[in-house]
């Protein structure tokens, strides 16, 4: 198993391994909470042993809005058709952040890709922290940011379209979380999910919260994947936000998605 990074600020592709055999859960954990996300190509993984490599790195739970695959409802296929223009989820965001316990990570696999685009970009929220000065660490230190799976003003994505029937989901986490295993510190709100400060109006929190959007996905805290048919993708939610990149209009781009259960973040 060799490791090698794709940009400065997070990621990396791990060569020469076969995820439907046995590897080292240790190692390829070691490896995936120093990169924040880690990338693996031609994996030709039926679903049976996709949820196999899922079950040996977390514990795969259902999506609250997207029912699984035939016999296997952890797994949910996400795509975008020829004829449409939303894709899922097609906004910078961390996964289901509106979860009073929002997933641990999420893992990606690519079954059907168009002949250009549709890349992937992360974010590293280390980073975006680190590069804060101390005066706004301190003020950020106390708040707690109100998610939700209804946020009025996001760009319209096939996944909003979903939630429309289905119930709304809320939940207040730390603006600055820790991150449970290595401890650093990581900015935890997003443009697809934050919608204020606890305690605050929308308009009062409005300046900071833009500032805030901004700053986290600057080119610099940020790596991009291009997929193949056999790529898949684990990012670590706690700690990387991600978008894919709605350039391929006219096109099919079919993935099976798992998400991996976490914990309250503090």
């Amino acid at each position: 198993m060799k490791v090698q990074r794709i940009a400065g600020a997070l990621g990396a592709e791990i060569l020469d391994i076969d995820l439907s055999r046995s590897f080292s859960k240790e190692k390829l954990r070691e490896v995936f909470l120093e990169h924040q996300v880690i990338f693996f190509r031609d994996q030709t993984l039926d679903p049976a042993q996709f949820m196999a490599f899922a079950r040996a790195m977390g514990k795969p739970i259902e999506y609250p809005f997207v029912k699984g695959i035939a016999g296997f409802p952890e797994v949910i296929e996400v795509k975008k058709l020829e004829h449409e223009r939303h894709a899922f989820g097609g906004i910078w965001h961390s996964d289901t952040a509106y979860l009073d316990e929002p997933p641990m990570g999420s893992m990606l696999l690519a079954r059907e890709i168009p002949p250009f685009g549709g890349d992937t970009l992360f974010a590293s929220q280390y980073l975006a922290y680190d590069a804060l000065s101390s005066e706004m660490k301190k003020l950020l230190s106390g708040l707690k940011a109100v998610n939700s799976s209804s946020k009025a003003d996001v760009t319209r994505t096939r996944e909003d379209m979903v939630k429309e029937y289905s119930r709304k989901y809320e939940a207040e986490h730390p603006v600055v979380r820790t991150h449970p295993e290595t401890g650093r510190k990581a900015l935890y709100v997003n443009f697809g999910h934050s919608v204020r400060f606890a305690g605050m109006s929308d308009e009062e929190s409005a300046p900071l919260l833009d500032f805030l959007f901004r700053h986290q996905i600057k080119p610099e805290f940020t790596c991009r994947f291009a997929w193949r048919v056999g790529s898949l993708a684990f990012w670590d939610n706690r700690c990387a936000q991600h978008n894919p990149v709605n350039d391929y209009h006219g096109h099919r781009r079919v993935m099976h998605r798992i998400t991996l259960a976490g914990d309250r973040p503090r």
